[in-house]
Parts: structure tokens; C-alpha cells; sequence
């Protein structure tokens, strides 16, 4: 044959096996993705040139490896997670990139109790990403709506950058969530969670919380998310409430609460409260082994809460530092028990944040709040700046043993024989008089501040 018939020839078959192999890749990748449009039909395929119409057919359809693209429209739908995905292969759920896509629960009916407009039960491996969810009511005491909704048990559940609003109960006894995760099974966890970059807003709550982890949940992260002008709790970690089926495990825990902006969180005017400031922007009721770090908490009724709430029951090895906690409504962090009722906070440490002017409703909560049952807790290397309450630290029960309090920065700017503190219910006027009595800050200074920009709280420290 001739050489260049021969090499001709040779080109000629590189070239088809090529086209094949393109062929096959591309068929591959086709299966691989499914596609969602509000102009599609849940009779075609589901390919970007015939997509489906429902993102419940969608995600029914999927398997292991699946991408879901959702394109922009509205879809009025309640989702339920049906498959699981692998570790390596997980069923993500995303809105297609630069497009909106909104599941929108305008006249839908929550129909069973903790009903998500999204639902992942005893699902491992899914990933929710990008997608706008609002619109979820009722007026029912029996039903709780919630934005997106995890329950059983799992793991890899990825809950990444969606827009979560208007999720309400308008039962003066109802509940509501934004984003939930509730361990109900045992010993099986929910864990290996990851809610970050999402945004919760214009919520009402009832007795419940915006975004919240309870019972037998462990290994979790909750980074970078903004929840703001909510009627309760912004960011909540929950124990000791029956959600787990066994005891031992009825607690959230070892997790990581982490460069979140929670703001304008209050419970005043919310009818399962009345008119009391009582939601924290970040709140741990009976978790254990957590660190809540670098969180700008503002605005809301009491900045960062770790307590319990139940008798008996430890809420432990808490680790608060680095966080900006200002202007709210109570105290800048409470530790403890709300009455002598409740359970204990012990083995945490609070240090190196700033807190600032809080308690701006005088609730005598100060800057730091030692509640009923604080045991065996460091408060430590934070700077704390009295407003017009003049309350630097409260601890108005006498429940209180081997706490720790030193090397802190203290200010109040009409100077340090106006400062308030209250020790063991007894009410002490003047820095060096609330040591004395305390027996605690032996090595704390009095000092005021150089914020990199006070008025605008911007309150890094300016560096030397």
C-alpha cells in the first residue's frame, strides 16, 4: 500500500475514533446534568434543549453524580429530595449560573409537620446552591414552615448561597423555620453539615428560630451567612429538647459558628414574647463543643447566648472569641441559665472580643452576663466599652462558682467611678470597688480604646 495512502488512512481513523470518544463524553456529561425550565415539560428529557418543567421531576430523576440546573423563573412547588448521592459523587440541586431561579410557596399548604419548600430526609450527599425560597405561610398552630428542611439522619449536606425569606407563622402559638436541621434519629447523626454564604431575612418565627441545628447533629459549619430582621433567633444549636430518640444524643455538637453578620434579631412585638427583648443573634441552648468565632453581631435583642434551658442539662466546652458584638438591646453575651430553673453553662471561654455599648434598652444585661448556674468558665482579653447604662459586667444571681474573669480592657467615657457591675445580685459603682469585691480582673486595666473608626463601628483595634 502506499505510504501515503497508508498515513492518510491512519488520520482518517484517529479522527473517527476521536469523534466517537468526543461522542461518548459528551453523552457522559449529558447524563450527568439535568435541566429545569418554567417553559419545559416534565415529558421531555431533561437535556438544556429540552428541559423538564418541575424541579421535583428533576431531582426524582436524579442519581449519584447529578447536577440539577434550575433556570431562571418561579416554580411553585414543594421539593422533596428523593435519592441520595455518593461522597464523590453528590445530587446538587443549583440555580443555573446568573439566572434566579425562586421556589416560590404563595398558597402552597404545609402539609405535614416541619414540611421544608425544600425537604432532604434521611438523604446523604446533596448539595442546595443558589437557589431564591420564599413565601411559605400558614395560619395553623399544628404545621411548621420551613425554607429548606433536614431531618433524619445523613451526612455531606451542603446548604450554600440561597436566599431564604418570608417564612412565617401567623398562629399566636406556631413555629417557623428558615433553614432547619433536626437529628431525629439514633445513634445515626445528621452530620458533616455545611450552611454557608446564605441569606435569611424577613421572617416571622414564633417560638422558633431562623436557621437552627437540634438533637443528634454533630460536625457542622456555619460560615459566612447573613440572617437579619427576623422576629426570634437568628443562628441557634440545640440540646436536650426529645428531637434525638436517645438521650445521649440529643445534642448538637462539634461545630464551628464562623464569620456570620447577624443583625436587627428581636423577639419585642412577636406574640409568642410580647414586649420582651429575648432573641439572640447567636445562640447555643444545650450544644456542646462549639466555637462561635469572628461574627459581627449587632442590633439584635442580646448579641451571643450560651446557656440551657432545661434543668440538669449542661451547655459546654463553648469557645466565643474574636467576634464584634454592639449596640444590642441586652447584654453583649450571656452565659447561664435565664432563672434558677434552668440548666448550666460550663468549661467555656469568652476571649479577645470587643463588645460595645450594649444593653442600649437597659435590660441590666452589660457587656457580659452571667446568668443562673455559670461553672468552671475564663472570660478573658476582651475589650469591653459601657454605653449609656454604664453596666460593664452583670451577674445578678449568686450561682456562680469557679468562673475566671481577667486581663480584660474596660471603658466607660464618663470614666471609671461611673461604671456599673453587678456581683452576686449586689450592685457595685466604681472599677476598683468591683474588684475588690469580686476578687476577680486583678491584671484588667481600665482604658479607653483606639478603634480604627469608633462612629462607623468599625471596632478593630488600631494597631501600634
Amino acid at each position: 500500500m502506499n505510504k501515503k495512502v497508508r498515513t492518510s488512512m491512519v488520520i482518517l481513523l484517529a479522527l473517527c475514533v476521536g469523534l466517537v470518544l468526543f461522542g461518548m463524553a459528551n453523552q457522559a456529561t449529558s447524563k450527568n446534568e439535568l435541566y429545569v425550565s418554567s417553559g419545559g415539560d416534565d415529558k421531555n428529557a431533561g437535556s438544556k434543549k429540552e428541559p423538564l418543567r418541575s424541579i421535583q421531576k428533576a431531582v426524582t430523576l436524579a442519581k449519584p453524580g447529578t447536577t440539577v440546573f434550575v433556570r431562571k423563573g418561579i416554580y411553585n412547588e414543594q421539593v422533596v429530595i428523593r435519592n441520595s448521592g455518593k461522597e464523590n459523587a453528590p445530587i446538587i440541586i443549583r440555580a443555573y449560573p446568573k439566572e434566579k431561579a425562586v421556589i416560590d410557596g404563595k398558597g402552597l399548604k404545609v402539609s405535614w409537620d416541619n414540611e421544608g419548600l425544600v425537604s432532604i430526609h434521611n438523604k446523604s450527599y446533596v448539595t442546595i446552591d443558589g437557589l431564591e425560597i420564599k413565601n411559605y405561610k400558614t395560619e395553623k398552630e399544628e404545621v411548621v414552615p420551613i425554607g429548606i428542611s433536614v431531618s433524619g439522619s445523613g451526612k455531606g449536606i451542603h446548604i450554600l448561597r440561597n436566599h431564604i425569606h418570608h417564612i412565617e407563622t401567623h398562629h399566636k402559638n406556631g413555629n417557623a423555620h428558615g433553614i432547619a436541621v433536626y437529628g431525629t434519629k439514633a445513634p445515626q447523626a445528621i452530620k458533616d453539615i455545611t450552611i454557608s454564604g446564605n441569606k435569611l431575612e424577613e421572617m416571622k418565627l414564633g417560638a422558633s428560630e431562623t436557621l437552627v441545628l437540634n438533637g443528634n447533629v454533630s460536625n457542622f459549619q456555619v460560615t459566612n451567612n447573613t440572617v437579619r430582621r427576623n422576629d426570634n433567633i437568628g443562628i441557634d444549636i440545640i440540646g436536650f429538647e426529645g428531637v434525638s430518640p436517645v438521650g445521649k444524643f440529643d445534642q448538637a455538637r462539634n461545630g464551628l459558628i464562623s464569620n456570620n453578620t447577624v443583625y436587627e434579631i428581636s423577639s419585642y412585638g412577636n406574640p409568642a414574647y410580647g414586649n420582651q427583648y429575648a432573641a439572640g443573634g447567636i445562640y447555643v441552648d444545650g450544644g456542646k463543643d462549639i466555637v462561635i468565632e469572628k461574627n459581627k453581631v449587632y442590633k439584635n435583642d442580646i448579641g451571643i447566648e450560651a446557656a440551657s434551658e432545661h434543668k440538669g442539662k449542661v451547655t459546654s466546652s463553648i469557645t466565643i472569641r474574636n467576634n464584634s458584638i454592639y449596640d444590642n438591646r441586652s447584654a453583649g453575651i450571656a452565659i447561664g441559665g435565664y432563672d434558677s430553673r434552668r440548666g448550666s453553662t460550663e468549661n467555656s471561654i469568652i476571649t479577645d472580643n470587643v463588645l460595645y455599648k450594649n444593653d442600649t434598652k437597659y435590660q441590666d444585661g452589660g457587656q457580659i452576663l452571667l446568668q443562673s448556674h455559670t461553672k468552671n468558665n475564663r472570660i478573658e482579653k476582651n475589650i469591653m466599652v459601657a454605653g449609656k447604662s454604664n453596666l460593664l459586667i452583670s451577674n445578678p444571681f449568686k450561682q456562680n462558682e469557679g468562673n475566671t474573669i481577667d486581663n480584660n480592657v474596660y471603658y466607660l467615657n464618663r470614666g471609671e467611678k461611673e461604671t456599673r457591675w453587678i456581683w452576686k445580685t449586689e450592685e457595685i459603682e466604681g472599677f476598683s470597688a468591683y474588684k475588690k469585691k469580686s476578687l476577680q480582673d486583678k491584671n484588667s486595666i481600665f482604658r479607653k480604646p483606639k478603634f480604627v473608626n469608633e462612629s462607623k463601628r468599625d471596632l478593630r483595634i488600631m494597631s501600634k
